[in-house]
């Protein structure tokens, strides 16, 4: 695949989540219980996205940005919008940031990319779901179901369209002020979360045990973080040992990278996992608001 350390991580903890769904699809479907297919279709394009990010899905182009920071840089990759690429090229050139800030940003867009790029495979399954709904003639109780399911989809796209706009409105806010020192999270994606939860159906006080559950969250990624780049180090010293042809250093510069390349799937498996149960917990509150 040629992929990296980080990025060959990562994969692992996108599929062990896959995994896992699909078995508790299997034993829902045994039980009846997905007759209108949607969570099978929600698998599908989890899949999807998979396959996309990691250039597994048979096209050359087709690859997402790779997470790993230390090799990329910040010009390696492309934003496929001309108004991130803007935004990105006035931030870059105005002096308010430091190389650390830079980096950090470049996270956000990064981060605001797939989001896009997930809008855009749902958008085009809710599409071909409603060319084929076109075409039934009779309606059923059937095709009554399958309406409610079009329903739900158009209310996923309505949050994640919802989550794009504040994403953008903070890039270009980030881009040309620089970044508020009193800001309360750093890590993109808890800040999309917060933003998301301040427009649930919380109560003050669960928007405040969500805040500190977000602050541990947050804390969470920022270990994986650290043990990616440790990870992408030590593959970097393994390559040079393997060429010097010390046996007694390679075996133990192999002992570290197996240790560090483990905690880091297994830091990865338990921030995605914790990713989706915060989601979740914060689309049943906004779904709440429009009842």
């Amino acid at each position: 695949l040629q992929l990296s350390a980080v990025k060959l991580a990562e994969l692992h903890s996108d599929l062990k989540i896959q995994e896992k769904d699909e078995l508790s699809w299997k034993k829902l479907k045994a039980e009846g219980l997905d007759e209108d297919g949607e969570k099978e279709a929600k698998l599908r394009r989890n899949l999807n996205v998979i396959m996309t990010k990691y250039g597994v899905n048979g096209k050359k182009d087709s690859q997402l940005i790779d997470s790993n920071y230390i090799k990329d840089g910040t010009d390696s990759d492309t934003l496929d919008d001309p108004r991130l690429e803007k935004l990105w090229s006035k931030a870059k050139t105005s002096g308010k940031f430091s190389d650390e800030e830079l980096d950090k940003l470049w996270r956000e867009f990064k981060h605001h990319k797939e989001k896009i790029h997930e809008y855009n495979i749902l958008l085009e399954t809710v599409s071909r779901t409603e060319d084929i709904h076109k075409n039934v003639i009779n309606p059923s109780e059937e095709n009554l179901v399958k309406e409610e399911v079009l329903h739900n989809k158009h209310r996923e796209l309505k949050d994640k369209l919802r989550s794009i706009n504040q994403g953008f409105e903070r890039l270009r806010k980030v881009s040309h002020q620089g970044y508020d020192t009193n800001s309360e999270f750093e890590e993109p994606r808890v800040i999309d979360l917060w933003d998301m939860a301040k427009s649930a159906n919380f109560t003050e006080k669960e928007l405040e045990s969500f805040r500190e559950e977000l602050k541990h969250f947050e804390a969470k990624i920022e270990k994986h973080h650290h043990y990616q780049k440790q990870l992408e180090i030590s593959h970097q010293k393994l390559k040079h040992v393997e060429g010097t042809g010390d046996k007694d250093h390679l075996n133990r510069n192999k002992e570290k990278y197996a240790m560090l390349e483990e905690k880091t799937k297994e830091l990865g498996y338990k921030v995605k996992k914790h990713l989706q149960d915060l989601s979740s917990r914060i689309s049943q509150g906004l779904q709440h608001n429009e009842l």
